[in-house]
């Protein structure tokens, strides 16, 4: 890397690591929906900006249109609502240590949905260990059926990012777009699609407090604007799996920034469950083999919080 992708690196890291404190602040004033359509209109003024700018024109009207309707459900409606709702019952720390699972699943979904990955032994055990690393971070033994639904609403956001990613690898990749373009369209087809749902979600009366706008302009602005083009930025420069190995990075960010801001508690089992984690990640990319090539695998195009 060099120094400026190191800086970005390490931004995109803080943004995606912070995210998890500032929506459980957030939601002390507004409904995971209110949420949602904060952050994604806020985000798409970002990528308007970027778009006016960089002079890049949004695809012409047609079916890949429909692609990115089911991509920015598979990748923003559905798993912002998760993280959302997810986390009115759990803390923002056990959100951000779970979503390490997020370059598991996505190997997972790869392995299972594109017919060029094979399942070997190996990425079996690293599954098996991944998931067993999964158990021990939620705990389902210390009986907090409450907090286990939360917890399992951010697994269920995290799998959601994951199938995103075949989507776009199957059915957006070949067009072409550029990925401001492309981010910016998916976003534009989130805010159709949550308009839509709206009357299914209801409508409470919002409360804004300081801390509530400054989480909904910092998701908005940086969570779901900045993000985007700092990870294509990445991705350009050094390709998608390093790029994405970012994700090693956000649940250290999470911890710390939950701990300072809102004084979450970490306890062993989670350090225990995200080390386990990283572990069968590893295995599982062939990462642990001494002298043997890591094999280059699809990660996640977009991932947010």
């Amino acid at each position: 890397m060099s120094r400026t992708n190191v800086l970005q690196f390490l931004l995109l890291g803080t943004i995606w690591g912070t995210s998890y404190t500032f929506i459980k602040a957030a939601l002390e004033g507004l409904t995971p929906t209110q949420l949602v359509l904060g952050r994604l209109g806020l985000g798409l003024v970002f990528l308007v900006a970027i778009l006016l700018l960089w002079s890049i024109s949004l695809p012409r009207i047609g079916r890949v249109w429909g692609h990115l309707a089911v991509s920015s459900a598979l990748g923003m409606v559905i798993p912002f609502l998760l993280l959302g709702y997810g986390e009115q019952h759990t803390s923002a720390a056990m959100a951000g240590m779970l979503i390490a699972v997020l370059p598991l699943a996505t190997l997972a979904a790869v392995t299972v949905f594109l017919p060029s990955e094979r399942v070997s032994g190996r990425k079996l055990a690293g599954f098996v260990l991944g998931f067993a690393g999964v158990a021990l971070i939620v705990a389902p033994w210390q009986g907090a059926s409450g907090e286990l639904t939360g917890q399992l609403a951010v697994i269920g956001a995290a799998c959601s990012y994951a199938a995103q990613t075949v989507y776009i690898r199957k059915f957006l990749v070949p067009h072409g777009l550029s990925p401001v373009a492309q981010a910016c369209g998916q976003v534009v087809m989130a805010l159709v699609l949550q308009s839509i749902t709206l009357p299914a979600f209801g409508w409470a009366t919002p409360s804004f407090s300081w801390p509530v706008v400054v989480s909904v302009l910092l998701l908005g602005f940086f969570g779901t604007g900045a993000a985007y083009v700092l990870y294509f930025r990445l991705i350009t420069d050094l390709g998608a799996a390093t790029a994405s190995s970012v994700n090693y990075l956000v649940p250290v960010v999470g911890a710390v920034a939950s701990t300072t801001l809102l004084g979450d508690s970490i306890t062993w089992n989670m350090l225990a469950g995200v080390a386990t984690v990283m572990v069968g990640l590893a295995i599982a990319e062939n990462r642990l083999s001494w002298g043997a090539k890591p094999v280059a695998t699809l990660k996640p195009i977009e991932k947010v919080a």
